[in-house]
C-alpha cells in the first residue's frame, strides 16, 4: 500500500504501474455494475454513465472523502506546490490503491471495496442528457439560446512532460469573467472549465 501512495516525484518505486492496473479494474467493475443495474439502457448511455463515475474529478472527490492527500508521499517540489491537493494526483492515487488492493487480495475483494465506495453514486446516477460530457452540455446550452460558442485558452502548463497540469480559461457569453479549469491534459482541463461554467450559468 505504501507504493500505491507514492508519487513519482518522491521515489523511483512509485505508483504509476499500480495506477494503470487500477484504472482497468475500476472501469470493469463500474461497467459490470451498470450493466446489471440498467438492463434496458443502451451502450451509449452506459458508456456516458461510466465516464461520469470514473472521471478524474469523481475520483478526486473520493480521495478527499478519505483524506488521501494527507497520506501521499510526494517529492519536495510537489509538496511545495501543493501536490496533495491536485486533482490529478488524488485521482491517480485512488486508481493505484485499487491496483494495490487487487494484487494483495483478489478481484472479488476489490470489487466489493469499489462498490462500497460508489454505492451512493451508483444509486443516484441515471441515463440521459446530464451524462453527456460538460463541453457538449455547455455547447448545447449556448446553441439552444443562440449564443456564441465558448472559447478555451491555455493560460498555464506546470510540471514535467510526464506529469503536467494544464490551466484553461473558458470565456462564455453571459459570464463577466473567464471560468478556470485545471487537469492533467488540455482536454481534461477544458472539461473542468466547462463544468464550472455550467454551474455558474445555472445559478444565475
Amino acid at each position: 500500500m505504501q507504493q500505491a501512495l507514492t508519487h513519482r516525484s518522491a521515489s523511483s518505486k512509485h505508483n504509476e504501474r499500480l495506477e494503470f492496473l487500477g484504472d482497468s479494474i475500476l472501469s470493469f467493475v463500474i461497467a459490470n455494475a451498470l450493466y446489471h443495474r440498467f438492463p434496458r439502457v443502451d451502450e451509449g448511455d452506459m458508456s456516458r454513465m461510466r465516464a461520469t463515475l470514473v472521471r478524474g474529478n469523481t475520483l478526486a472527490e473520493i480521495a478527499r472523502e478519505f483524506e488521501l492527500g494527507e497520506c501521499l508521499r510526494l517529492g519536495p517540489g510537489e509538496l511545495k506546490s501543493g501536490g496533495f491537493r491536485r486533482e490529478s494526483i488524488l485521482a491517480d492515487t485512488v486508481e493505484a490503491l485499487i491496483g494495490g488492493v487487487f494484487l494483495d487480495s483478489d478481484i472479488q475483494n476489490v470489487e466489493r471495496l469499489i462498490l462500497s465506495w460508489y454505492q451512493t453514486r451508483l444509486d443516484e446516477i441515471s441515463p440521459g442528457d446530464k451524462q453527456k460530457d460538460p463541453k457538449t452540455r455547455l455547447q448545447e446550452y449556448l446553441q439552444g439560446r443562440h449564443l456564441p460558442l465558448p472559447s478555451y485558452l491555455v493560460v498555464q502548463v506546470r510540471g514535467e512532460a510526464h506529469d503536467q497540469e494544464f490551466t484553461i480559461h473558458c470565456q462564455v457569453s453571459g459570464l463577466s469573467e473567464p471560468v478556470v479549469g485545471t487537469g492533467s491534459s488540455r482536454r481534461k482541463a477544458e472539461q473542468a472549465a466547462a463544468e464550472q461554467a455550467l454551474k455558474k450559468l445555472e445559478l444565475e
